[in-house]
């Protein structure tokens, strides 16, 4: 018996399962609201006991439909069945293809709050629909949109500001132009490197700066795009431009601020900004074009 519980405490610590989307899951669809019909509702409250019941024993993560069981009654979710050898985890009982439809029900009899309630969402929602409000839930937090480091922490925008500001040490500056000079003495050693992010306030909102340099194909190249603090449909409300020249010669390039909601490296690998070839950006600089002084202008405004 001790090996079988270290067999599944090993599978526990090790699996992260989502929510299955097959069309098995339509089988209670009859008992589901409509995903669309979101309206607020009292605020009601689900026992504990009732919660354990739909969390599976070994992810430990929420049951979807199709719900297993054995012959015994424990259950499973469907993610977990084929890591276990068809094993109940609970009674080692041959699983079988046993459906709970009647926790299956239950299941769709539930109405809980999103589980983001604390950012101040205060929709109460059937539990399968749940999952896919909360996925595009107006209130679920931010990722850190500092590139220099896998940072880990998320929050709302004031909360973000504040961690940029205090933990990442980042430039702040308020107003909506701004004029940059990044410098490196050896850029031809330089194949994936990320300069400081600075964070501009303007117009009641934050737009983070990112400047870096990259392979694109077997070409290095330098990148400059502009975040926005936000959701995307208020990103759209804002343009900007970029400009970097020298020799008498400039590029410009104007576009649309992403929203942080989209990853730092998605923007970078889109292409989404204004990229300047090495052999360009070093002729922009000057001198024996061994050394980059790149100067970079822009502007922020509010589409009317």
């Amino acid at each position: 018996m001790a090996t079988s519980n270290l067999f599944f405490d090993d599978i526990r610590s090790k699996v992260d399962v989502d929510p299955p989307q097959n069309e098995e899951s339509t089988d209670v669809g009859e008992l589901v609201n409509d995903p669309a019909q979101t309206a607020l509702k009292p605020n009601g409250t689900v026992s504990s006991s009732v919660r354990e019941l739909l969390e599976c024993p070994v992810c430990l993560n929420a049951m979807y439909p199709p719900i297993h069981q054995c012959s015994n009654g424990h259950t499973l979710c469907s993610g977990c069945k084929p890591r276990v050898h068809n094993r109940c985890p609970t009674c080692r009982h041959e699983l079988g293809n046993i459906r709970c439809l009647a926790l299956e029900k239950v299941a769709a009899s539930l109405e809980l709050p999103c589980k983001y309630q604390g950012f101040g969402c205060i929709g109460i929602y059937p539990y399968y629909s749940k999952l896919k409000h909360e996925s595009q839930c107006a209130y679920r937090p931010y990722n850190c949109p500092y590139a220099g480091s896998e940072c880990s922490i998320m929050g709302d925008i004031p909360f973000l500001v504040a961690h940029l500001k205090d933990d990442h040490k980042v430039d702040m500056h308020n107003g909506s132009t701004f004029n940059h000079r990044y410098v490196k003495s050896n850029p031809h050693e330089v194949e994936n490197a990320t300069w400081m992010l600075t964070v501009f306030s303007c117009f009641g909102q934050y737009f983070c700066l990112h400047f870096e340099a990259f392979q694109l194909g077997m070409a290095p190249v330098y990148i400059a795009f502009l975040r926005f603090m936000g959701d995307d449909n208020e990103a759209k409300n804002y343009s900007y431009s970029l400009e970097v020249g020298g020799n008498g010669r400039k590029m410009i390039w104007q576009g649309v601020p992403r929203s942080i909601r989209d990853s730092h490296r998605k923007v970078r690998d889109s292409f989404d900004g204004l990229i300047i070839q090495r052999n360009m950006a070093l002729f922009f600089s000057g001198g024996d074009r061994k050394e980059l002084k790149l100067r970079v202008t822009g502007r922020i405004w509010k589409e009317q």
